[in-house]
C-alpha cells in the first residue's frame, strides 16, 4: 500500500471520528436547544404540573426563580388615580386565521397587519388563545374563561391583552372558532376561517397594566400585561365545549413581589 493510500484512509478515519465526537458532545450537553425545549413535556396537572415547571428544564427556571411572574390577582387598585398613559389603540383587521389545538389550548394564529399601540409603541397581533378558568383574578374573583391576545413589537417585546369571559349569551365569533377546532389532542390546523379579532373585544377599553411574564413555560419575563376591566360573554354551552377539551389550563396565581398595577381609563362607547 502506498503512502498516499494510507494518508487517504487516515483522513477518512479522522473525519468520521470528529463527526462522532461532535455528535456525542451535542447530545450530552445539559443545555438543550430551543427545538428540544419545545419537546419538554409539561402540563397543568399530574407529575409535570405548574408547580414544578421550573424543574423540568434549565430553560424553564424562570417559572420557579422569576419574581415578575403571571398571572396575578388584580386587587387594591384605586380607580380614582388613573395612570397618565392613555388608552390602548386597537387596529385589528379582517384576517384569514389558523385554528390550532396545540395540546395546551386552542390558539388562533393571525395574519400580519393588525396592531395595537400602547404609549406610542406599536405591537403586531400574532395570535390569541384561551384559558379556563381565567388565569387572572380581579378582586379575588376568577371568570369562567380568559382570552389572551399576544402581540410583539419590532424590538421583540411582548404585549398581551387579556379579556375576561363570563357566562351569559352565546358569542357568535366563539361559535365559529369552536366549530373549526381540530379533533384530537395533538397539534392540528385548519385554515378555513376569516374574521376580525376586534369582534372579541368589549366596548369599554378601560384596563389594568403591569409587568409580568408568559403564563406557560418558559415563563419568560418582560411581558407588558394589559387586562381589560369589562368582560365579554359566552354561553354556558360554549364554556362546556372548551372544558371538554381542556378541563383546566390556567396557571395558579403568582406573587406580586412589590410590582405596581396601574389603572387606565380607556375608550367608552
Amino acid at each position: 500500500m502506498t503512502n498516499n493510500s494510507l494518508w487517504r484512509k487516515f483522513c477518512r478515519f479522522g473525519t468520521i471520528s470528529l463527526i462522532i465526537f461532535m455528535i456525542t458532545i451535542l447530545t450530552s450537553s445539559p443545555h438543550r436547544s430551543v427545538a428540544e425545549t419545545d419537546q419538554v413535556h409539561w402540563e397543568y396537572s399530574g407529575e409535570s404540573n405548574a408547580y414544578v415547571w421550573g424543574l423540568l428544564s434549565p430553560e424553564f427556571e424562570s417559572c420557579t426563580l422569576g419574581n415578575q411572574q403571571s398571572p396575578i390577582n388584580i386587587t387594591n387598585v384605586d380607580s380614582r388615580q388613573a395612570a397618565e398613559s392613555g388608552e390602548i389603540k386597537f387596529n385589528y383587521q379582517l384576517s384569514n386565521v389558523t385554528v390550532v389545538n396545540n395540546g395546551h389550548t386552542i390558539q388562533v394564529n393571525y395574519e400580519p397587519g393588525s396592531t395595537i399601540s400602547i404609549d406610542n409603541q406599536e405591537y403586531e397581533l400574532l395570535q390569541f388563545h384561551f384559558h379556563t378558568p381565567s388565569e387572572h383574578k380581579i378582586d379575588n374573583q376568577a371568570s369562567a374563561m380568559e382570552v389572551h391576545f399576544v402581540h410583539k413589537n419590532d424590538a421583540g417585546k411582548l404585549a398581551v391583552v387579556g379579556v375576561m369571559m363570563n357566562s351569559g349569551v352565546e358569542n357568535p365569533l366563539i361559535a365559529q372558532i369552536w366549530q373549526a377546532v381540530p379533533d384530537g389532542n395533538k397539534a392540528n390546523q385548519t385554515k378555513s376561517m376569516t374574521f376580525n379579532a376586534a369582534d372579541l373585544l368589549p366596548s369599554n377599553k378601560t384596563y389594568f397594566s403591569y409587568e409580568g411574564s408568559l403564563t406557560t413555560p418558559p415563563c419568560s419575563e418582560g411581558v407588558s400585561w394589559n387586562l381589560l376591566l369589562e368582560p365579554i360573554e359566552v354561553s354556558p354551552q360554549q364554556i362546556t365545549t372548551f372544558e371538554n377539551i381542556f378541563h383546566n389550563n390556567a396557571r395558579p396565581i403568582q406573587a406580586l413581589n412589590g410590582r405596581s398595577i396601574e389603572f387606565h381609563q380607556g375608550q367608552t362607547p
